[in-house]
């Protein structure tokens, strides 16, 4: 898991809000440690000023799952990257295709320069507010709510 550019780690929850805020963009997404599954790891998209995370998980045999949207079926790949590039494409039970990376490199870069200026394209939208956390298995979202996201 190291190896994936999107990784970052036992960041937490709040902190992976905060990143991808940051970027600001539908679509951006990070992987981080589950703060309450030890061993699982966290799929965090942005949509819509919401970020939906997905529990992503290694079975025994070694295949990678992700807990999607009740109804899509499960499905299982060799390698974490091969799950990244089938969810970069529509319709695979996730609130918006996965579209634009939130990499842990450009993120620590962008973290230590000087200043800490990021680019107004790179401004979050979401200013001094905390970012409504929904996902897949938490009851925090109404099914009204739900509906209106998926469209």
């Amino acid at each position: 898991m190291e190896n994936l550019p999107v990784y970052h780690g036992p960041i937490g929850k709040e902190e992976g809000e905060r990143r991808l805020a940051q970027d600001g963009r539908d679509g951006c997404y990070l992987v981080r440690n589950s703060d309450s599954v030890p061993g699982v790891f966290c799929l965090c998209v942005l949509c819509n000023g919401f970020v939906y995370t997905y529990r992503l998980h290694k079975d025994d045999a070694g295949s990678w799952a992700a807990e999607t949207t009740q109804g899509v079926q499960k499905r299982y790949f060799r390698k974490i990257q091969n799950l990244i590039a089938a969810f970069q494409k529509p319709g695979q039970g996730i609130a918006i295709p996965l579209l634009y990376p939130v990499t842990a490199q450009r993120r620590a870069q962008t973290h230590t320069e000087p200043g800490n200026s990021l680019s107004p394209t790179h401004n979050s939208p979401y200013p001094q507010q905390r970012m409504p956390h929904a996902a897949q298995g938490q009851k925090n979202r109404s099914k009204k709510e739900m509906q209106q996201a998926f469209g």
